[in-house]
């Protein structure tokens, strides 16, 4: 019993580091990438501010083709609700709903995240014309991480793992948009 209580303190002193140290790491992230289109912000605002859309361009909803889509709403106005679920872990189970759309600016979108993980993250599609024929898009993602699990914050870096797939959506959107 005597050699076992070296080994409690320890793993207790452990998970107290470990909790004392998440105390002082961030808990949100932004992710944020941009594209020029070579489209004018007429034609490109008007299919990025439908939800449905994404599915076309978005690396998330190619990652199950299989995936079960349920849609409240009007598409493309203040409301909509595009819902998901996978059986694929990556892709889970979530909605997006449209939270504010300020014609040929920007479309916001609240995501609540289900399974595999609860989260909620807020998400922004923005439109800048550079000329009458191109058009630059943002793309950002925002989200927060509860105390004690911010600790991943340390050993993820965020702007990695979602830039990618935003990278590849805003790659996928100007295949789409100047091929058509």
């Amino acid at each position: 019993m005597a050699a076992i209580t070296p080994i409690v303190f320890g793993i207790l002193a452990f998970i107290a580091h470990i909790l004392l140290i998440a105390l002082f790491v961030k808990k949100s992230y932004t992710v944020k990438r941009h594209i020029i289109i070579n489209q004018p912000v007429e034609k490109v605002f008007a299919f990025v501010k439908y939800l449905k859309n994404q599915d076309t361009y978005s690396a998330w909803a190619k990652l199950d083709p299989a995936m079960q889509k349920t849609y409240t709403g009007t598409d493309g106005t203040v409301g909509f609700v595009s819902a998901w679920d996978s059986q694929v872990k990556k892709a889970g189970k979530g909605e997006q709903t449209i939270i504010e759309i300020e014609e040929l600016k920007k479309v916001a979108y609240a995501i609540r995240f289900i399974k595999p993980f609860a989260g909620n993250a807020y998400a922004k599609l923005s439109t800048k014309a550079i000329d009458a024929q191109q058009t630059k898009v943002y793309w950002s993602l925002q989200s927060k991480m509860k105390y004690p699990s911010n600790i991943m914050l340390l050993f993820m870096n965020m702007d990695n793992v979602i830039g990618k797939d935003l990278e590849e959506g805003l790659s996928q959107l100007k295949l789409l948009l100047e091929n058509n």
